[in-house]
């Protein structure tokens, strides 16, 4: 038998050795291989949760309407105020104020800014033989919790003719001619569905009752009363602007307004933001008038309905609307507005400039004259 020496042990101990080391480095790096197999799956796992997650935030958002141009709120059977449509306004003696936002159904109860409620306040004052009717598209009830709103609310339902209610907008236009748009979801599709949506609700208020309808950024300060039914005012010399609308109930007032109606059934374009409210009387007064399309638009009367000038309603025009907002322009704007009846503050442009409650802005010195229940419930801006 051959004797095994020293130096053969230390070999073979050797090799056993190595072979121990190759088995362990074999079972780390499988060990290693796996976890980065379950690593990569954790993470594509996680990944694919994470991409899976911001599709459905995505699609979520996709579909939740937006407060500033959806009107998915109209379809809402939520609890709400008295409606229009149970009410009988008094032919052509009313003024019309319509909310067409979803501001109420998202504040859960009836909201109101305080430049709405100054040409609320604005009319109802100066213009007590009308009824004030302020119709909210969006549903909602009177809740009192402290907020500004609610005491603006308070301050213009103090005046008797002031009457605040619903309009169930798909109850309103059934049975018009502009029923299809609606059920067709033209207007909701529409690119600027609320001030659409707005367009639709003014012609067709005077369509069916007769009156006046005024926007909500707007402020009367001359009496309304005096002035005979069917009429609107030039924002410049080709354009009719559709803020303030007079049409009466009976004979070619009411021809008129369906006119209008006719013209919003055949061209409604939900891509151009003018086209139906503005672009439908400025349509009207061009045929009425026999004014070419490329012709001037002169202040005058055709065949019963007038066109006042831009200084009744508009005499600050769009692009120098800052002058409401400037206390520099004070006396420039009183000279201007001196045989305004409504003035229009271009709510588009100006909605965000905000106007401390001791401010000489012009904007300021008519509401603290034509609406002080408003600005008194004022803390700190108009």
């Amino acid at each position: 038998m051959q004797q095994v020496t020293i130096l053969d042990k230390r070999k073979m101990n050797f090799y056993s050795m190595r072979r121990r080391v190759v088995k362990i480095a074999i079972l780390t790096a499988a060990v290693t291989t796996a976890t980065c197999l379950i690593t990569s799956l954790v993470l594509l796992t996680d990944k694919h949760n994470i991409f899976q997650k911001r599709e459905i935030r995505e699609q979520e958002q996709s579909t939740k309407p937006t407060l500033r141009n959806s009107i998915q709120c109209y379809r809402s059977k939520i609890e709400s105020i008295p409606d229009i449509s149970d009410s009988h306004p008094r032919k052509d003696k009313s003024i019309f104020f319509h909310e067409s936002s979803c501001k109420s159904y998202y504040n859960n109860k009836i909201f109101i800014n305080a430049r709405q409620a100054c040409a609320v306040e604005s009319a109802a004052t100066l213009n007590p033989n009308l009824d004030i009717y302020l119709l909210y598209s969006s549903p909602g009830i009177f809740k009192y919790d402290g907020h500004e709103s609610d005491d603006l609310l308070e301050a213009i339902l103090s005046y008797e003719n002031v009457h605040v209610m619903h309009v169930d907008f798909e109850r309103y236009i059934e049975g018009t001619p502009l029923e299809s748009l609606y059920k067709h979801g033209k207007i909701e599709q529409s690119s600027y569905a609320i001030s659409h949506a707005s367009d639709i609700l003014r012609f067709l208020s005077l369509w069916k009752y007769g009156g006046i309808y005024l926007d909500l950024d707007t402020i009367s300060i001359k009496t309304l009363e005096g002035l005979p039914l069917n009429f609107a005012g030039l924002e410049t010399n080709v354009s009719v602007n559709s803020a303030i609308l007079s049409f009466n109930s009976s004979d070619y007032g009411h021809v008129l307004a369906e006119k209008c109606i006719m013209d919003l059934k055949r061209n409604f374009n939900g891509r151009l933001w003018a086209n139906n409210g503005p672009g439908v009387i400025t349509r009207l007064i061009r045929s009425i008038c026999g004014v070419e399309k490329r012709q001037a638009i002169q202040a005058n009367t055709c065949h019963g309905f007038r066109l006042f000038s831009e200084s009744a309603f508009y005499p600050i025009s769009g692009p120098s609307w800052e002058m409401y907002f400037n206390e520099t322009y004070l006396n420039e704007v009183l000279e201007q507005t001196s045989s305004s009846y409504v003035l229009h503050i271009w709510n588009n442009n100006s909605a965000n400039r905000k106007l401390p409650v001791d401010s000489k802005a012009p904007y300021l010195y008519f509401a603290k004259k034509y609406c002080p229940k408003v600005i008194e419930v004022c803390t700190d801006f108009f």
